[in-house]
């Protein structure tokens, strides 16, 4: 259990939020008000009191609203919560969407201070259900009713497609087929063949949005701009060939030249991350061989699968 310390609202982007008494949250967008709310996954951000009295220990004095947040609440430590976590305080209903985020642009506190605790202590949500939050509020973390629909990502590889002389018919073809089977894609990437761009993106997303999935198509042959399998391998903290190894067995019974695909597949952190080729009709056979295995092993990631022996 927590109790809302500070709510904090900017009523035009690039300002500082000044902290209110209380505040409107509304379904699908946000803090009435504040400039940041919108139809998208960052609507409401959070941070723990603790951890801004833990920066102030430094000696560095900071007031509501100077880290970014909307909301500040003592008691709960949203970074070690998974992402889907649901948050009741009254009416207001939150589903925590992203944990941490980039800093393209420091922000005042670490201009002064070299250091700023949102972009590793800060967690973002959407609101789910409406109403209004008042400092001194309870909040609490809500169990669900039932569970949270399988997340996915979706990356698809093409300098010819980034540069916009391509139309990418194979990243729609695989998030088509990933809703059709119940996934929900929370982000849908179109990327130059660059490594280290690559890289970032799976990093970000895994760690910070924390989907069950991620495909990657593209990127995965011989040429010197093929790859793909190194930022893959790369970014991995454990392997899974055995993925890989199943679809290209299977793509062998349809084309030799399977056996050239260098893809592979991997997990960081609870997201398994799955190389597909680059051709649509390709793409499609790939996901024929994984798809309905997978969940069993998506399950295990999440933790709400702990029996793997068979009866």
């Amino acid at each position: 259990m927590g109790i809302v310390t500070a709510i904090c609202i900017s009523k035009q982007r690039g300002t500082r939020k000044e902290p209110v008494s209380a505040a409107r949250f509304e379904p699908d967008h946000g803090v009435a008000g504040d400039a940041h709310a919108g139809n998208w996954h960052r609507q409401v951000s959070l941070l723990q009191q603790e951890k801004i009295d833990a920066f102030q220990e430094k000696g560095i004095t900071v007031t509501p609203g100077a880290f970014g947040e909307n909301l500040i609440v003592s008691g709960i430590d949203f970074r070690s919560l998974p992402v889907g976590t649901l948050l009741r305080c009254g009416e207001v209903l939150l589903e925590m969407t992203q944990i941490g985020k980039e800093c393209h642009t420091h922000c005042a506190i670490y201009h002064q201070t070299g250091d700023c605790i949102m972009p590793r202590e800060g967690v973002f949500a959407r609101v789910l259900q409406g109403g209004t939050i008042a400092v001194g509020d309870v909040m609490d973390i809500e169990q669900r009713q039932t569970p949270m629909p399988w997340q996915a990502a979706v990356i698809t590889l093409s300098d010819q497609g980034a540069a916009g002389q391509r139309k990418d018919k194979s990243g729609p073809a695989i998030v088509e087929r990933l809703e059709q089977n119940g996934y929900d894609v929370i982000e849908q990437l179109l990327l130059p063949d660059d490594q280290a761009r690559l890289e970032r993106e799976l990093i970000r997303l895994c760690d910070q949005r924390q989907p069950d999935l991620i495909l990657t198509t593209g990127g995965t042959g011989f040429s010197q701009r093929d790859i793909t399998p190194e930022a893959t391998l790369a970014v991995a903290q454990r392997h899974v060939p055995g993925i890989a190894e199943a679809i290209r067995a299977a793509s062998m019974q349809i084309t030799k030249r399977a056996m050239l695909s260098r893809a592979v597949s991997v997990i960081r952190g609870k997201t398994l991350i799955i190389n597909l080729p680059g051709s649509p009709k390709a793409c499609m056979e790939s996901m024929d061989v994984f798809l309905d295995t997978i969940p069993h092993g998506l399950g295990l990631l999440r933790g709400t699968v702990h029996d793997c022996a068979r009866v």
